[in-house]
């Protein structure tokens, strides 16, 4: 049933457009947050779609990280030169993307204290992109791989210095 939905959705999206990221650019100004908002209200905008199918697609409005589309917007907005990140769109700039939080991300964010939160949610997602403009405001998004590979790897003790890494 969620298969035979998204298949319905893609198949009404590329009848109108050329490319997906029109399913998310809502404007120039628009912050990520309102295109992930939006992305989800059109995604189930088609009728009768299954109600079982919005546990699928995260959105801020229900407090999520909305990880796994803030790593696909990752991919395709940007551009590197590791074969990580695609970088085919380009109507959402890399400054705008929210670094994608995870358990390992998060752990690693708390463990360096780059978040604070307590809780694990959107306005967590927004604040340790915030710190992460810190290093890069041009693209906070970029240091998502390095958190996570820390994360998986988990070589670290109470011994670990934040000085002694290299952010670039």
């Amino acid at each position: 049933t969620d298969l035979l939905y998204f298949v319905a959705f893609f198949r009404q999206h590329y009848q109108n457009y050329n490319s997906l990221e029109d399913a998310f650019f809502t404007g120039i100004n628009s912050s990520v947050e309102t295109m992930l908002n939006h992305f989800r209200s059109y995604f189930f905008s088609l009728p009768d779609f299954p109600r079982r199918t919005i546990k699928h697609v995260s959105s801020p409005q229900q407090k999520s990280t909305c990880k796994r589309l803030n790593m696909f917007l990752r991919w395709m907005v940007r551009a590197d030169n590791q074969g990580v990140d695609f970088g085919l769109w380009r109507k959402i700039k890399p400054a705008d993307l929210i670094c994608p939080c995870d358990l390992h991300v998060d752990r690693v964010a708390r463990k360096l204290k780059l978040i604070t939160r307590k809780q694990t949610d959107w306005q967590t997602a927004l604040e340790l992109t915030e710190k992460l403009r810190e290093f890069d405001p041009q693209d906070p998004a970029k240091y998502d791989f390095a958190l996570f590979g820390l994360g998986i790897e988990e070589r670290w003790g109470d011994g670990f210095d934040l000085t002694k890494m290299d952010f670039d």
